[in-house]
């Protein structure tokens, strides 16, 4: 019987479906430093962003033949490596994408209309200086007919977009791959209209932006830096729900701290699961801890999609 550890746990219509295929699942959670000697009586592991999976753990537990991560990045998997020793890795790319676009507006309305400073200062201050707060936060502005850029047009940076141009914004879109020159909107009661998008060279997008976000998968070094930062908008208002390290942190503080850009919306941080504290006590920064595919739904995609996988996987190794 294949017995597979779902380390960081798995949706439990996903879990069902494993067991209904005959399947053994755990779903206790074991420390990072115990799993080389637990994972020697599994077949299979699956992860989300918390466990490692790295080339000491791989070696150490030659019988594993298949290694899930549930959701896009796989950048705790040592990939190319587990390949090389004959280990499938799989991934849910698809299933958390409207959550984790949903999510970047959250931050992008949060920060257009200050509800993260706002949230912190009206419980301690709205009694005795409810005026003030409220001049203060007067300045908002509205997305309807900016420009948003979005880099990296894959799954979500498309969901992404689907939701600016629901709301009347431009899309400026950059990949190193194609980017298709309209998208499908899916509107309620079944109606559907193909909206244009702009794709645009790095410079250009970050020129002419209004709005920032990033869909790019860990990089070796972050693709908006200092001289990023000089050549935008005064203020533009930035958003990271893909990967920690794509930004240079203490480049966008100084951004902040100079009113280049208004507001930034962080849901990943280079040094999670400690984020510098600067970062947290910014009053410009909407934050959230990395639950950028966090939702019921994405959580049922993700376990449904790598269930089937799983299942795929292990009925084609038997034939």
């Amino acid at each position: 019987m294949i017995r597979i550890l779902a380390n960081d746990g798995i949706d439990p219509v996903g879990k069902h479906m494993l067991e209904q295929a005959g399947f053994t699942v755990d779903t206790e959670n074991i420390p990072q430093e115990q799993l080389p000697e637990a994972l020697k009586s599994y077949d299979a592991i699956t992860v989300r962003s918390a466990t490692k999976v790295r080339k000491e753990l791989i070696d150490a537990c030659p019988n594993l033949r298949l290694i899930g991560r549930g959701g896009v990045g796989m950048d705790n998997i040592d990939v190319e490596y587990a390949k090389s020793k004959g280990l499938a890795v799989v991934n849910t790319p698809a299933a958390s994408s409207p959550s984790v676009a949903e999510l970047v507006f959250a931050h992008l309305f949060t920060g257009i209309r200050f509800l993260h400073d706002s949230n912190r200062k009206m419980p301690v201050d709205g009694g005795a200086k409810f005026n003030a707060l409220k001049k203060a936060y007067a300045a908002g502005i509205e997305l309807k007919g900016k420009k948003i850029g979005i880099i990296g047009f894959g799954r979500i940076g498309r969901e992404t977009a689907k939701i600016a141009l629901g709301l009347g914004m431009e899309v400026l879109a950059y990949d190193l791959y194609d980017v298709p020159a309209q998208l499908e909107l899916a509107l309620a009661g079944g109606v559907t209209v193909n909206v244009p998008v702009k794709k645009v060279e790095f410079n250009e997008l970050i020129t002419e932006a209004d709005f920032i976000s990033l869909h790019i998968p860990f990089l070796d070094k972050p693709i908006l830096g200092a001289e990023e930062f000089r050549r935008m908008k005064t203020g533009i208002g930035i958003v990271n729900c893909s990967r920690g390290g794509t930004i240079d942190e203490d480049a966008l503080i100084a951004a902040l701290d100079s009113g280049v850009v208004a507001f930034a919306g962080l849901d990943v941080f280079e040094n999670e699961p400690t984020p510098r504290e600067d970062l947290l006590k910014h009053p410009k920064i909407s934050l959230t801890p990395h639950i950028g595919a966090a939702t019921n739904e994405a959580q049922e995609r993700i376990g449904v999609e790598l269930a089937s996988l799983i299942i795929d996987h292990f009925k084609e190794s038997e034939k």
